[in-house]
């Protein structure tokens, strides 16, 4: 059952996706699919960035604790910091895994990114937009 509705799940995201990119009544608006895309990849790629880094840092030492008080280390697999950027670049993180030493300017460096680089885009949509009027 939880196939099915994982599969349902993808199913619904990919139509819908697919639907926002190809409605007609978009084409005259402020979105740019190749802006979009450029974003996308931009920030999949700064989250995969950041990952390594903390990675190569999380080699020396811990990087991420469950909380601050007992500083219990995170295990420090790839996808768990993988999450963690992925979370602090798109959300400003979740508060489950808190960093700690150089990971902390890293980790605001990369909430700075986060939110900067989708107000650029907007940015750079709006006056696309003028531009071509």
């Amino acid at each position: 059952m939880s196939q099915f509705l994982v599969g349902l799940a993808i199913l619904i995201i990919v139509f819908n996706l697919y639907y926002f990119f190809n409605n007609k009544a978009y084409k005259k608006s402020y979105f740019s699919t190749v802006l979009f895309m450029k974003l996308f990849f931009v920030l999949t790629g700064v989250m995969i960035g950041f990952a390594l880094l903390y990675y190569a840092l999380a080699l020396q030492d811990a990087v991420l604790v469950q909380t601050i008080t007992d500083k219990q280390p995170i295990d420090h697999n790839f996808l768990n910091l993988l999450y963690y950027s992925g979370v602090t670049l798109l959300s400003v993180g979740y508060g489950d895994m808190l960093p700690v030493g150089a990971a902390r300017f890293f980790s605001l460096l990369e909430a700075a990114i986060g939110v900067l680089l989708p107000t650029a885009y907007f940015i750079k949509a709006i006056d696309h937009s003028r531009k071509d009027n």
